[in-house]
């Protein structure tokens, strides 16, 4: 099973959302709880929403295993958890949930969506952790970690069929680029809730990518593209590639999930040098390691 048009074009661009975001100010432990709150509240709403829209029947006959329903329940259930458990460590200073718009149609995209969360969320803790100080956190937000990548590996691998990893190293992503990620299904939020200082990119598509390829770049309207960079995201690395006749060469070292950002700098990807993003970049490889 692979991810639709839909959800690929869907989870690649940003939009404006009424999340409250702040210019930047120095980053608290109480800050990264929040924004970590922010995204399991995002996750706990995407579990439940789908839950109950779609019943064990929706799910075999949508052909999905007989017992893909039970272990997305047991899932919904640890993000529920996190949500309780890092309201209570935040107490009256805890964010609230938003209200949110997820574009699955049935339990396949509903599972190709999973696992895109799944994937950013682990993306998300191993970018804050280097902002953490308090050490009761870090190890709490290391083990809500180790879950979401076992979340992710799961669905990828048992119920999507795909790779349950992308390589020796997951992809730390910064605050900014996994809140662009998730600002996308965030429809309103309640004007009470703290502010997080973060900000959303702007648009960025890649079309069909494929490993040693020509990509076409396609950035919100008024972002430039041509002599620009996209930074691509994977692992511990970051690879530059600049766009030429409106294409990037997707890296041929690229395998499994990797994240995308249009930037000004052939050297550096960060919020005062982003252009546009971010871009989910998917590419399967076989039992052998070589692409599908």
């Amino acid at each position: 099973m692979k991810f639709s048009t839909s959800l690929i074009v869907f989870i690649s661009a940003a939009v404006s959302v009424c999340a409250s975001t702040v210019p930047k100010a120095p980053i608290d432990d109480t800050t990264i709880l929040n924004y970590a709150l922010t995204l399991e509240h995002l996750e706990n709403a995407f579990y439940a929403g789908a839950l109950s829209n779609f019943s064990q029947e929706d799910f075999v006959h949508d052909g999905l295993p007989t017992w893909a329903r039970g272990r997305f329940v047991q899932v919904a259930a640890h993000e529920k958890t996190h949500v309780d458990f890092l309201s209570a460590a935040l107490g009256p200073n805890a964010t609230k949930p938003c209200t949110y718009s997820f574009p699955y149609t049935s339990p396949s995209t509903f599972a190709a969506l999973s696992a895109a969360l799944e994937g950013v969320g682990v993306s998300a803790y191993a970018g804050a952790a280097q902002l953490i100080t308090n050490k009761d956190y870090l190890t709490a937000a290391a083990v809500i970690l180790s879950t979401e990548a076992r979340h992710a590996a799961w669905v990828n691998s048992a119920v999507n069929k795909q790779n349950p990893w992308s390589g020796a190293f997951d992809t730390p992503l910064s605050l900014d680029v996994v809140y662009t990620l998730a600002a996308q299904f965030i429809v309103s939020c309640p004007k009470t809730n703290p502010a997080l200082p973060v900000k959303a990119f702007p648009s960025l598509t890649l079309a069909s990518p494929k490993a040693g390829q020509p990509s076409e770049v396609t950035a919100a309207s008024g972002v430039p593209t041509e002599g620009n960079y996209v930074a691509f995201f994977s692992g511990l690395a970051t690879t530059f590639v600049q766009v030429q006749s409106g294409c990037v060469i997707i890296p041929s070292t690229a395998a499994g999930t990797s994240y995308a950002v249009l930037t000004n700098s052939n050297s550096t990807a960060n919020v005062t040098t982003i252009l546009a993003g971010v871009a989910i970049v998917t590419l399967p490889f076989n039992s052998e390691g070589k692409p599908e």
